[in-house]
C-alpha cells in the first residue's frame, strides 16, 4: 500500500491545504484527495512542486507500507 504523508508535512510546516494549493498551483480538492490518501496517481510535476514548497524529498511524502 502507498501512503501519502502530506498531513504530517502540513502540520510540520504549519501550512493549510489552501496555502499549499495556492503555492503549488492546483485545487484545494486535489490537495485534499492526496492528503486523505484517495489519489490513484500523482504527476511528477505536482510532486516536484510540493517538494519545492515544503522543502522535502519525495520519500517524505510517499511511503510504501507492506501489507
Amino acid at each position: 500500500m502507498i501512503k501519502i504523508n502530506l498531513d504530517l508535512l502540513l502540520l510540520k510546516h504549519q501550512m493549510t491545504v489552501t496555502e499549499l494549493a495556492e503555492k503549488v498551483g492546483i485545487t484545494q480538492a486535489n490537495i485534499s484527495i492526496l492528503k486523505n490518501n484517495k489519489a490513484k496517481a500523482i504527476r511528477f510535476s505536482t510532486l516536484e512542486k510540493i517538494c519545492e514548497v515544503l522543502k522535502c524529498q519525495p520519500g517524505d511524502i510517499i511511503e510504501y507500507i507492506d501489507k
